[in-house]
């Protein structure tokens, strides 16, 4: 799915990442999204940090985006989060970016930063296409 008013009209079916989370659909192309996270009081945990939850959120709907359409399904297999830093930003974005594909299985690398360019986590997320 390369076209970004498609993407987003399918994906507004995700309510936990778009509804609930708050996150945005900002690029789509063959195997690449681009997604973000305006950060808010809902996403801190208990010592006002972003909660790991919201940045693995994130990169994981970032994955779902670059990965599915209506013609093409793929689920995740493993992910891996490293976390790198604690954001100082007011917004976060995730660039997802295919890595490797294959008949069965696809490899993505999903870059978190934040608006004042920091990076907060590297996503390693391998799919099953369905």
């Amino acid at each position: 799915m390369n076209n970004l008013d498609e993407a987003r009209s399918f994906f507004e079916k995700d309510i936990y990442a778009t509804q609930t989370t708050g996150i945005q659909i900002d690029a789509v192309d063959t195997n690449y999204s681009k997604c973000s996270l305006k950060i808010s009081e809902k996403h801190f945990n208990a010592v006002q940090g972003v909660m790991g939850g919201v940045i693995f959120t994130l990169a994981d709907f970032a994955f779902a985006v670059a990965t599915n359409s209506k013609e093409n399904v793929a689920v995740t297999a493993t992910s891996q989060i490293s976390y790198l830093g604690a954001t100082k930003g007011d917004t976060l974005f995730a660039e997802c970016n295919l890595v490797k594909d294959g008949k069965n299985l696809c490899f993505y690398e999903i870059m978190i930063y934040d608006n004042l360019n920091k990076k907060i986590a590297l996503v390693s997320t391998t799919g099953y296409k369905l």
